[in-house]
């Protein structure tokens, strides 16, 4: 469950900068609940009002407004979502290091706070716009929209969106990405996949990372790809460890097919 209460700046962060936007984020998630957004609240007047309905439009008009500027400049858009810990920066960071002169990168960080993980995409030279979002467990597409305002990336690039760690709410908001990219780990449940099934039944492409330590773990990936195709049997499935390598050229390899 996740506090659902945006403060009134967002803090879109470069390493050793900070720039503070609050034109977009005064008008929603002034409430709390559990991102189902489905609920109303009637007036003094008994005018029901719809507030999932009106917020999940924001952000859905914000999404095609991204998706407008991606296709214009040719911009394939991966959105990287798992759960705390599942290793997704790690791939991250490896993917950059080992494709950075075969792709024109950029990066989006998405975290609640600190720069830790954009100050690691930096090292590396990747141009780097982080999001901190305060109390609010995702990313919505005027997020993204005001980064990749400060970004400007290359025509013909792509750009890596490394969404808030959580499995429940960023299944809920297009960013107006070409792909979702759902990593777990095996450190994981093999379940995770029937445990959070929007997660999965919208994604494109599944990670399982960490199967250097399948030896000392209970986890079965046949049955973790079996429950993540019962809920989306079009996904793609990559095996791979960020810490070894192994498996990370076919990741690499669908990379690079992308139209770039």
């Amino acid at each position: 469950m996740c506090d659902s209460h945006t403060p009134n700046k967002i803090i879109i962060s470069k390493p050793g900068e900070q720039h503070f936007h609050n034109e977009h984020h005064d008008h929603h998630h002034d409430h709390h609940h559990d991102h189902r957004h489905d609920h109303s609240h009637t007036n003094s007047e008994g005018r029901v009002i719809e507030l999932g309905k009106d917020i999940m439009q924001f952000n859905d008009v914000g999404a095609a407004r991204n998706r407008g500027y991606f296709d214009a400049k040719e911009i394939v858009a991966l959105n990287l979502v798992s759960s705390p810990g599942s290793g997704k920066t790690s791939i991250l960071e490896k993917t950059l290091a080992d494709l950075k002169d075969k792709i024109n990168f950029t990066v989006i960080e998405g975290d609640q706070q600190t720069m830790n993980d954009a100050d690691r995409i930096d090292s590396l030279g990747i141009p780097v716009v982080q999001v901190n979002t305060g109390a609010l467990c995702h990313l919505e597409s005027d997020m993204i929209y005001e980064a990749v305002k400060n970004l400007n990336p290359a025509p013909k690039s792509v750009l890596m969106i490394e969404n808030v760690g959580n499995l429940v709410c960023p299944s809920k908001f297009n960013l107006g990405e070409d792909y979702r990219i759902v990593i777990i780990s095996t450190t994981e449940g093999d379940d995770k996949p029937i445990k959070y099934p929007d997660m999965f039944e919208g994604s494109d492409v599944c990670i399982i990372n960490k199967i250097d330590l399948l030896p000392y773990l209970n986890f079965d990936v046949e049955k973790a790809k079996d429950y993540a195709k019962k809920v989306n049997p079009n996904l793609i499935f990559f095996e791979v460890s960020a810490t070894t390598g192994e498996g990370m050229d076919n990741w690499y390899e669908w990379l690079k097919k992308l139209n770039v």
